[in-house]
């Protein structure tokens, strides 16, 4: 095990968010070595036995993976300000501390992934596994956009589609990896695209760089795990699912 910062190493292992166990370490509940800890900066190193109100944190090998199918109207957040509907409000209370991989944004619908381990979460946000969505877009697919979409594209000016108090302003899209054209008909196209990328509201982006609003989006698949339950509801990964995740991440430490 690598140096860990002590809030990440118990939000990692118990039920605590980082933010909780910063008021764990704080009120004097947290001990490494036998001694009590308060300074939030430390580093759990190898080898360091952490008790937490005087149990000893299992450093956990196995972690959990949850497929929720966001609906529209809901954030991908724990709390909000403004009383808004959360997707943990449908998930039980038991995956409260669940770091959710990504976002999607309030007008978008379906896949979001759940875990329980931090460095999974970060592993998969930062990565460059498949993320096929449906997309509806107001307006024809030009030949600029196909071309963009072919090519990639480097806007200076990306904030059509942005949320107002984002502070992006330009932003480099990759080529996307394949997009179908489905349907064409009363104003509106319909296609279904791949993009290996989760840059903040990056479709909604290069879509309005052309001037076509995005009417819907929903992700329905996420490196190789789809979409396959209602809306509201949320599953565990599938055996298969699991092994080909394994699979990825131990690929990754290998090239570390």
């Amino acid at each position: 095990m690598e140096n860990m910062r002590l809030n990440k190493y118990i939000s990692h292992n118990t039920k605590y968010s980082r933010r909780e166990a910063d008021e764990l370490i704080k009120q004097g509940h947290v001990k490494i070595k036998g001694k009590v800890v308060t300074d939030l900066s430390t580093q759990v190193q190898k080898g360091d036995k952490v008790y937490l109100k005087g149990r000893f944190i299992h450093p956990k090998k196995e972690f959990t993976v949850l497929v929720y199918n966001k609906q529209k109207g809901e954030l991908v957040t724990k709390k909000d300000d403004r009383g808004r509907k959360t997707i943990y409000e449908n998930l039980s209370k038991r995956y409260a501390h669940f770091i959710p991989v990504g976002r999607l944004d309030y007008a978008s619908e379906g896949l979001v992934l759940l875990t329980d381990a931090p460095d999974v979460a970060t592993a998969l946000m930062t990565s460059s596994l498949e993320r096929v969505y449906y997309l509806k877009i107001k307006g024809s697919v030009t030949e600029a956009m196909q071309e963009a979409m072919k090519k990639g594209l480097s806007a200076e000016i990306a904030t059509k589609g942005a949320h107002p108090k984002s502070d992006i302003v330009s932003m480099e899209f990759a080529p996307f990896l394949w997009y179908k054209i489905q349907k064409q008909s009363g104003g509106y196209t319909k296609l279904k695209v791949a993009i290996n990328e989760g840059k903040n509201r990056e479709l909604r982006r290069f879509f309005g760089y052309f001037d076509a609003d995005v009417m819907d989006l929903k992700r329905v698949e996420f490196g190789g795990i789809s979409l396959d339950i209602p809306p509201g509801k949320s599953r565990f990964l599938t055996k298969t699912e699991y092994h080909s995740l394994h699979t990825y991440l131990q690929g990754l430490k290998k090239r570390e």
